[in-house]
């Protein structure tokens, strides 16, 4: 029975503290594969400029399992449609999952759009695939035929769909 003691014993003080050295191990991992300041990256299509992202910095993360791109101080990036027309779009971060291609914009969110337009909100989430704009927070929304604030966006980028939750706000509707 004293060795069986003396055994345990043994195994619980002989065993050392390597939190500080596993934590460091981990740290390398979130490490970015690069960074770059002052980026502006051109965006084209059939030799026509479709949009042209800036960002002071941008680091690059697509070396991990589930990659991304961040810019934690946030981006500008301008649109161009098909008649050259400009749609503005600002945040204070964003981040881009590459697996998904799904942008997450987050802190004072501004899409100005060439005919006027404005939305604003704390996050919106961008999906350049399907050319859709969704979010969860508040939002507000102006344009010609609308000054709305509500809860919930799910649209289209140019806004010809537009589904909302619960708004309080202005809307044009014609009566046929």
């Amino acid at each position: 029975m004293n060795f069986l003691r003396f055994l345990v014993f043994f195994f619980l003080f002989s065993c050392e503290d390597n939190f500080q050295e596993i934590q460091n191990i981990n740290s390398k991992n979130t490490l970015p594969v690069g960074i770059t300041e002052n980026l502006k990256l051109i965006y084209t299509d059939s030799a026509k400029v479709k949009a042209i992202l800036y960002s002071s910095l941008n680091k690059d993360f697509t070396n991990k399992i589930f990659p991304y791109s961040e810019f934690p101080n946030g981006i500008k990036i301008t649109f161009f449609d098909k008649d050259n027309n400009e749609t503005n779009v600002i945040s204070d971060y964003a981040i881009m999952y590459s697996k998904t291609n799904i942008v997450d914009m987050k802190g004072n969110v501004i899409i100005n759009n060439y005919d006027g337009s404005e939305l604003k909100t704390s996050q919106l989430f961008w999906d350049p695939d399907q050319e859709w704009l969704f979010t969860e927070k508040k939002f507000t929304f102006k344009n010609i035929d609308y000054d709305i604030a509500a809860t919930r966006l799910d649209a289209n980028r140019s806004f010809t769909i537009f589904n909302t939750g619960k708004l309080d706000g202005k809307v044009l509707v014609e009566d046929n």
